[in-house]
């Protein structure tokens, strides 16, 4: 999309520049959305003296074209060989939605961009917005909190995001998400999320991961120095996995606790967690941290004090069935907790918060 309007400026400026060979027989040119438009085309047109300029505008517009597909066709070749490498080294799936270099990804100098986001640099100033512009920052796990925390944080200016989630959208999961709508069911959370973001703000870059976090990815999915790393996985394994690979790999990391069966938002709390106590969430993930990492704090924790409400809703095997026929995957949790949409919304905006200020 972003390559798509930047040929079609580079083509409206030739459109320009033959004009102004002969204004007098150029046809009136309108540009609205992506798509040039001409709207009247004078009876002169045709004029001998004025075939210059429509021959300069042909050629202009005809080598420009060439070019838009040659880098499209070069690019398209490239994303199916990393692709191809992706799979045969069985990676996770990774999209991303530019191929710009992150260094100068900022847009702050274009117009429309700066009136975006004009709140945001009245509150944090020109160098502070450019800052959050310039962030790099991992969301893993793209359910009620995740959703929530990744789309304040693009809505905030943040430019580039790697959304991680291997999970799909579901009906039932429709109550907290940030952005997934009916159509969007059956969908990765990930690229259901890209996709929205793509029409919030589309010059934003996007690396879309339809993964489950694991050491064999961990270079895939935390790779690129990334200067934040957003944990909002409710499996223990897989978080005590993703929270010792950021402590060895000095990331800046905040977990996530429970935000199920809990309706209280006076009670969210950040603290180490070293003092997560009162959610069994936190309390079990700093057991297993202290007892496979010796890991005995220095990892905030997003957490509420509050105690839960309700419990796991009870699953009864059908004959000839154990529980573990209920797995999604191997170790991972059978029965679900009953869940508020507000209190995930607000767990993902109080990260969003934290990590952006």
């Amino acid at each position: 999309r972003y390559r798509m309007r930047v040929y079609n400026d580079l083509f409206c400026r030739s459109l320009v520049l033959a004009r102004s060979l002969d204004k007098h027989i150029w046809p009136i040119v309108r540009t609205s959305s992506n798509l040039v438009h001409i709207t009247h085309v004078d009876s002169t047109v045709l004029r001998r003296d004025g075939m210059d300029s429509r021959f300069v505008a042909a050629f202009v517009a005809g080598g420009i074209a060439g070019a838009c597909m040659s880098c499209t066709l070069l690019y398209r070749r490239d994303a199916e060989a990393a692709a191809a490498a992706r799979n045969e080294l069985g990676l996770a799936k990774t999209t991303s939605t530019s191929d710009r270099q992150v260094s100068t990804f900022t847009h702050m100098d274009d117009e429309i961009v700066r009136e975006h986001f004009t709140r945001n640099i009245q509150f944090f100033g020109e160098k502070g917005q450019q800052r959050v512009a310039r962030a790099f920052i991992v969301v893993i796990g793209l359910g009620g909190v995740g959703s929530h925390c990744a789309h304040m944080l693009l809505r905030s200016g943040v430019s580039r995001l790697r959304l991680v989630d291997f999970d799909q959208v579901s009906l039932s999961s429709l109550n907290r998400h940030a952005v997934a709508t009916r159509e969007d069911v059956g969908m990765s959370k990930a690229e259901c999320l890209a996709a929205h973001f793509a029409r919030i703000y589309p010059e934003a870059c996007l690396d879309v991961c339809t993964a489950m976090y694991r050491k064999e990815a961990e270079e895939e999915l935390l790779g690129g120095e990334p200067d934040f790393v957003i944990d909002c996985i409710d499996n223990i394994d897989t978080k005590v996995e993703l929270l010792a690979a950021c402590v060895r790999r000095e990331i800046p990391v905040l977990a996530c606790g429970g935000a199920g069966s809990k309706c209280d938002p006076t009670r969210i709390r950040i603290v180490d967690v070293a003092e997560s106590v009162v959610d069994p969430l936190a309390r079990a993930v700093r057991h297993r941290l202290k007892r496979d990492h010796g890991i005995n704090g220095g990892i905030p924790v997003l957490l509420s004090t509050e105690k839960q409400r309700c419990d796991l809703v009870p699953v009864e095997a059908e004959d000839g069935k154990s529980l573990k026929d209920y797995q999604v995957l191997p170790n991972f949790r059978i029965r679900t907790i009953p869940v508020f949409g507000a209190l995930p919304a607000i767990f993902g905006m109080a990260f969003a918060a934290h990590v952006v200020t």
